[in-house]
């Protein structure tokens, strides 16, 4: 797979197959970049969020890598959220909670990261995919990125996500994106403050990208540690919380009715 963005080095990224998508991740020039992948829409299996997860915390750990770039392959979806085919396969409690706490552990990793993570989104978002634009510093998308949280449609809410993305675009625009579960397109996005700006195609986008990113990359990093300290007070105590919102996401998606609503959903 190769990246869909242009990099300014040709230092060649570390591909992980894992989940049945990919994972790849390389550091040049001060910016790390990390690249997930999956064939159905960039869904996210539980094995890819924790690669993913990782991946975070390693480049976040590097100090090579001054500013670390986010995005999805493909020219697709950025990203359909949890993988319904795993999703159906849960048959227990303790398989549940494990599976949603690979959102949280990527949420985390972003928001503990000491630098700026800037997400490039392509396409729609949805579901968890939303709350990982929400934990990043910076998000550039295109006008086509529309973005919602199809939780309830399913069943369950969400719970994970939701305390990155009410801290990112407040109670009521989180309140309505989780209750009517319908596409919001970008620029209501951009409005509410998930997305920091829109372009009109991804040439524009990468173009504007890359400019940000070699900026960044000369900053003070410990001006951007402190900033980012700063920008997520108040989630100290989110291990705590994010484990127990995914324990209620992993027994509700054990209920008939969710299980019927996803089965829907693959039949469509």
């Amino acid at each position: 797979m190769s990246i869909s963005h242009p990099t300014p080095s040709s230092a060649s990224p570390a591909i992980v197959p894992v989940g049945g998508g990919t994972v790849q991740a390389h550091v040049a020039d001060g910016i790390g970049r990390i690249q997930f992948h999956h064939p159905k829409g960039n869904s996210l299996p539980g094995a890819l969020l924790r690669e993913l997860a990782a991946t975070v915390r390693r480049l976040g750990a590097d100090p090579a890598a001054r500013v670390i770039l986010l995005s999805s392959g493909g020219t697709g979806p950025y990203c359909a959220g949890a993988s319904f085919d795993e999703l159906v396969a849960i048959s227990n409690t303790t398989e549940g909670q494990t599976f949603f706490s690979g959102f949280s552990q990527v949420i985390l990793a972003m928001l503990r990261a000491p630098k700026f993570v800037v997400t490039r989104v392509h396409g729609r978002a949805a579901g968890g995919a939303v709350g990982l634009i929400a934990a990043s510093d910076l998000s550039f998308a295109v006008h086509h990125a529309s973005a919602k949280l199809s939780e309830l449609a399913i069943g369950i809410g969400p719970f994970v996500v939701g305390p990155v993305i009410e801290k990112k675009i407040g109670l009521a625009a989180f309140s309505a994106m989780a209750v009517d579960a319908d596409w919001r397109d970008a620029a209501w996005g951009e409005r509410h403050g998930l997305y920091s700006r829109l372009f009109e195609d991804t040439s524009a986008m990468d173009a504007a990208l890359e400019t940000e990113l070699q900026k960044l990359a000369g900053c003070n990093p410990e001006a951007m540690a402190q900033l980012k300290q700063v920008f997520w007070a108040g989630t100290e105590s989110w291990e705590t919380l994010l484990a127990e919102r995914a324990l209620m996401s992993g027994t509700m998606v054990l209920s008939e009715f969710t299980r019927n609503a996803i089965a829907g959903f693959k039949a469509r």
